[in-house]
């Protein structure tokens, strides 16, 4: 088994990391690190028998192969070069460094290191997204146009506020990593930010990009936090045809309906029949079942490659090729043109 530690034991560790790593395969939770007393006692009532240390350098010396770093933002580059001088391999939460150029650091110090450095891009295993990848994949909707990703949600308690924070590089992360996982690299990009001012600082909390792949093909997102909208919809269109599905946020709100993959795992992470996608050619209108979400196979996969040396389910070089994409939207959205992506 490969001992993953956790550092941070907010709603990603609490919600997208422990109950995911107790599911996976070939993994186990080795501890958590949580400092504020009520966050402690958190962490001991939700995983008995787990220990729960007060730093990352006390977890280390206690001992792990692997930590997932999932602290605010701004912490975390120092804690994930941390982790690398230890010799420990490292999940890095989205996004994982402040630039494209800083990860690149990051991703050398690993190599230098000899440690595996993976990003926690988990929403490539939405339940959406694997439909859609499988239709295309298939071959159903023939040469792939282009994409349209709508992903908002009400809820802007959970928005990080401030110059280091902001929906693009929150949200951003996901759903520009899930375009390029279903069209490809990316070669410009133009942005809107929709911004407001907040006491930490000017923050963005909605975004409207257009992706032009190097394929060729394009992808148009967009994400809200403060509009009182909750709706992930995806749109495909190509020469035989297009796939349309409103499908839900559904791994995410079985999680804080207290729900737990481990205790289903046959059946977690379905979409509901009603919210099955479309698919459009010209011998009719069909419905697609719903794949399985699975963001478990992320740390299944991340246990292979640190036991067997199998590929990462997410590597650095990815997460670098997507902070570019956002670091080449946010000057975008300043200077109001179109930019390549360096």
């Amino acid at each position: 088994m490969v001992r993953i530690g956790v550092v941070g034991y907010g709603t990603g560790g609490q919600h997208f990391h422990a109950p995911f790593i107790a599911a996976a395969e070939g993994v186990e939770l080795a501890g958590v690190v949580a400092r504020a007393p009520a966050t402690v006692a958190k962490a001991r009532a939700d995983l008995p028998g787990v220990p729960v240390f007060a730093s990352l350098t006390e977890m280390l010396a206690a001992g792990v192969d692997a930590v997932t770093i999932t602290t605010p933002p701004q912490t975390r580059q120092a804690l994930v070069l941390e982790a690398i001088a230890a010799g420990v391999h490292v999940i890095a939460d989205k996004p994982f460094a402040p630039s494209a150029a800083a990860a690149r650091d990051l991703s050398a110090a690993a190599k230098e290191r000899g440690v595996l450095l993976g990003v926690f891009h988990n929403r490539r295993w939405d339940a959406d997204i694997r439909t859609l990848k499988k239709v295309i994949d298939d071959g159903r909707l023939g040469p792939v146009w282009r994409l349209h990703s709508r992903m908002d949600f009400d809820d802007p308690a959970t928005l990080e506020a401030g110059p280091t924070g902001g929906l693009l590089r929150d949200l951003g992360s996901h759903v520009v990593d899930q375009a390029m996982l279903l069209l490809g690299p990316v070669a410009s990009v133009d942005a809107q930010l929709d911004m407001v001012d907040l006491p930490e600082g000017p923050t963005d909390a909605g975004f409207v990009l257009t992706l032009r792949h190097t394929s060729g093909q394009h992808s148009h997102i967009s994400a809200s936090k403060l509009n009182k909208l909750v709706c992930r919809e995806l749109r495909a269109y190509g020469a035989a045809g297009s796939y349309v599905a409103q499908g839900t946020d559904v791994q995410a709100q079985a999680i804080f309906a207290g729900k737990r993959p481990a205790d289903d795992l046959a059946g977690w992470g379905y979409d509901v029949e009603e919210r099955w996608g479309t698919l459009n050619t010209a011998e009719g209108c069909v419905k697609v079942p719903s794949e399985q979400g699975r963001y478990h196979d992320y740390y299944a996969a991340f246990g292979r490659a640190v036991r067997d040396g199998a590929p990462l389910p997410v590597t650095a070089e990815e997460g670098i090729a997507v902070l570019a994409v956002l670091d080449a939207a946010r000057r975008s959205a300043v200077e109001g043109r179109t930019m390549d992506v360096d």
